[in-house]
């Protein structure tokens, strides 16, 4: 039944972009600035999801959280995080596929560059002065690595992968005991 096993990744793909939208309008305080933590979600949802829900969930949801709680930066947010989740999903399921774990770090890396590029020359544009986009560098790079290294561990050592994995082995062997 392929009717299911789309309907259970839309509704996976739905819950990690109400996640990101729920983690990009709240911000943890650090000294001179604040620390959102939607780059886990993006990160994970990425390894474990295909390149268009990545974008869903990475592009669409920030965009969505940045439409509702702060919306100048939203269209940098869409086609920031949304390359980024298209590029980790691609190395995830691309890269050395008996090994998916290297493709999927070397996919959070590239992408954790992604979104500090992006977000840098994105405020620089939106606000109109290079000087904040530096003063925020630092909070990017904390934000990416953070992201990257949680979504590594939450998928892998954690075993989100497996379990999503299974979620869907079981399911298609229930439609074809169905058939």
């Amino acid at each position: 039944m392929k009717n299911s096993i789309t309907t259970r990744k839309i509704t996976v793909a739905a819950l990690f972009m109400a996640m990101n939208i729920a983690l990009s309008s709240y911000g943890i305080p650090v000294p001179g600035g604040h620390l959102y933590l939607c780059d886990v979600v993006i990160c994970t949802a990425a390894i474990l999801l295909d390149p268009f829900h990545a974008f869903v969930v990475g592009g669409v949801g920030s965009f969505l959280g940045d439409f509702f709680f702060y919306p100048a930066p939203m269209f940098v947010s869409l086609a920031t995080h949304g390359l980024q989740a298209v590029v980790i999903s691609l190395c995830a399921h691309k890269l050395f596929k008996k090994h998916s774990q290297w493709g999927a770090v070397i996919g959070v890396t590239v992408g954790a560059v992604i979104m500090v590029i992006g977000y840098t020359l994105g405020r620089a544009f939106v606000y109109s002065t290079p000087e904040y986009s530096i003063a925020k560098l630092p909070y990017e790079i904390l934000q990416a690595a953070v992201g990257a290294v949680a979504g590594i561990i939450l998928c892998y050592p954690c075993g989100l992968r497996k379990v999503y994995g299974r979620f869907f082995a079981n399911n298609m062997s229930e439609s074809h005991r169905q058939s």
